[in-house]
């Protein structure tokens, strides 16, 4: 079985999901509001905000970072 983690950072949110082979176990989108991004001055700013909510997710379903076999991500973020 593969376990993936996948991620869409947005202008607005970050979806993240949890497929194993190529079912959907989780997913989620964390929507961000106009007035948390504006604290940050460039796009690259945010990336320890999307890096816990990423962090949070995985604990929240009880995974850790080790029980993924792939990530999988879209944008031009490095986030973890």
């Amino acid at each position: 079985m593969n376990r993936i983690l996948v991620i869409n950072p947005g202008s607005t949110s970050t979806k993240i999901a949890v497929f194993e082979n190529e079912k959907l176990i989780v997913s989620e989108e964390v929507s961000h509001s106009p007035e948390e991004l504006d604290k940050y001055e460039k796009l690259m700013d945010q990336i320890d905000l999307r890096r816990d909510e990423i962090k949070d997710f995985i604990e929240k379903y009880g995974y850790k970072m080790t029980d993924f076999n792939a990530i999988a991500a879209r944008g031009e973020f490095y986030l973890l």
